[in-house]
């Protein structure tokens, strides 16, 4: 598999540049998460970094470089809704116009 040596910025792995490895596309992960054990033998205290482009290349705009960002509260949401990912509305009663004859 491909690798890609990818600076981290901020929390603890600040400064640091790691080999992280690439999908099938090409890109590394959209979240890198770093499991940090605890000293009092508890759960460990994941890390999330967010990947964010390193900069443009090219006169198209693509990205070639990532960077990884220290996201302190986990995973940032993205503000966009899936249409996929809402549950389906109740089914509203039938209120077809006409149909309360009384004979």
């Amino acid at each position: 598999m491909k690798s890609e040596d990818t600076p981290f910025e901020g929390g603890p792995l600040d400064g640091r540049v790691l080999p992280v490895l690439l999908g099938p596309t090409g890109h590394p992960p959209k979240l890198y998460k770093v499991p940090v054990p605890d000293d009092d033998g508890g759960p460990p205290t994941v890390l999330v970094y967010v990947r964010n482009p390193a900069g443009q290349s090219g006169r198209v705009g693509l990205t070639r470089r990532w960077k990884y960002v220290h996201s302190p509260g986990g995973r940032p949401s993205s503000g966009v809704k899936w249409p996929w990912s809402k549950p389906d509305p109740a089914p509203e009663p039938d209120a077809t116009p006409g149909m309360d004859r009384t004979e």
